[in-house]
């Protein structure tokens, strides 16, 4: 029996996956759940186990290539002792007269069902195509796809996109470089992740109406919290107190005042969110990334310090999950860690608000008329202009404000 294997779940908004690295080769006997190869897609890298054991037949995506979600990669042999053999390639025409003449001829096949055996050529024509069996209207006996209706399925697909690069701007080509320049020079393909990552910043400023809203906190009153109640807060949770759990705290404080700042828009609907999945930023070395907090707005302090601990470290190691970067409502990123004062943060589409928090430094203000000297921070709100007014996100950031200033506000729900 012919095992097929498949390009897993991607996750939300992947779309596509590249060929890492192939640790089988056809002929190699695998066990269930050994890893065949890797996957790199914009977000993580992703192993894909074997799905029964047997020997590895046809690899049908190489190292380099980019497949589809669910595309077929290779094929196993279940239980084969030797090499599986090489698919026999068969004239579609005459196949699909075969299944039409011969209803009788062969094993029943179950009509209109996922399992339907389809051709061999086209097997193939989807791994090619980088479709999956499920994106093709099979014309053959019980919906057996056909290499022809692929051909067809994969010019459909095409013609949007082809629509929408003939409607892109042509890129700026590149000024000539003097040869001791080009000599001095290094030039790195961009990875997945960070093709992505500009792709999706540029479709923020592209597509939404983005306005960022500035205003800055006194973090006297955390600071001393913090120095209050750190070593015996470390020592029931086994985690640090740090500055992002009031952060989050404060935000899900203020998103439940000003809804539309955790809300979306699909088409012309607003979808408003009634729970709180927060994405907090990391830095990576490959890239930024975005795991998320959910239902952070039912968290306490030390639930939130754990999860983003484990999170962060996940990051850094490359071994977040799909799940865990889907869905986010609303986003902090933190640019004070590497030294900011001050910026304007980019939308994390297709969410309507992010918060920028930066450097705390001291600075002069006047408190009752006298002039002290106080550890500020500058906070930045971007907002999406098409779903949340001035008022709205002015107001967000005023609440996140007196929540930090204040923090026995969030103790109180005020």
């Amino acid at each position: 029996m012919t095992v097929e294997v498949r390009v897993p779940a991607l996750g939300e908004s992947v779309t596509e996956a590249t060929i890492a690295t192939w640790f089988k080769k056809p002929g190699d006997t695998v066990a269930v759940d050994e890893i065949l190869c890797e996957l790199e897609t914009d977000k993580v890298s992703l192993d894909v186990p074997s799905p029964a054991a047997g020997v590895l037949g046809e690899i049908l995506a190489q190292e380099g290539e980019t497949v589809a979600a669910a595309a077929l990669l290779a094929t196993i042999a279940e239980g084969a002792a030797g090499a599986a053999p090489a698919p026999v390639t068969v004239d579609p025409k005459i196949e699909q007269a075969a299944a039409v003449n011969s209803p009788g001829a062969g094993p029943e096949v179950p009509a209109a069902r996922a399992d339907v055996e389809n051709a061999p050529s086209a097997k193939k024509a989807l791994a090619e195509a980088g479709l999956s069996a499920d994106q093709v209207q099979g014309s053959g006996r019980d919906g057996r796809i056909m290499k022809e209706d692929v051909a067809k399925a994969a010019a459909a697909a095409a013609a949007p996109v082809a629509a929408a690069v003939a409607a892109a701007p042509v890129a700026i080509p590149r000024a000539p470089v003097p040869a001791d320049d080009a000599a001095r020079e290094e030039r790195v393909k961009m990875t997945k992740l960070r093709q992505t990552i500009a792709r999706r910043l540029k479709d923020s400023q592209n597509t939404a109406a983005m306005l960022t809203t500035y205003n800055e906190v006194d973090m006297s009153g955390i600071m001393e919290l913090r120095n209050t109640y750190k070593d015996a807060f470390e020592k029931k949770h086994g985690v640090k107190m740090g500055f992002m759990s009031f952060f989050v705290k404060a935000c899900c404080h203020a998103l439940k005042e000003v809804p539309e700042v955790n809300a979306e828009i699909d088409g012309t609907d607003i979808v408003y969110k009634n729970y709180v999945h927060m994405g907090v930023a990391v830095g990576t070395p490959s890239g930024l990334v975005v795991p998320v907090v959910r239902d952070a707005d039912q968290m306490g302090f030390a639930a939130i310090e754990k999860k983003i601990a484990e999170l962060g470290i996940r990051a850094r190691d490359g071994k977040l999950s799909m799940a865990e970067m889907a869905g986010g409502s609303f986003t902090i990123s933190n640019g004070g860690v590497y030294g900011s004062l001050m910026s304007s943060p980019i939308l994390n589409p297709p969410q309507s608000g992010i918060l920028g928090m930066h450097k705390i430094q001291d600075r002069p203000v006047v408190v009752n008329g006298q002039i002290v000297i106080r550890p500020m921070m500058y906070l930045a709100l971007s907002y999406d202009h098409r779903i949340v007014d001035g008022k709205g996100a002015v107001t967000f950031l005023v609440r996140v404000k007196d929540a930090l200033e204040d923090p026995r506000r969030l103790l109180m729900d005020l």
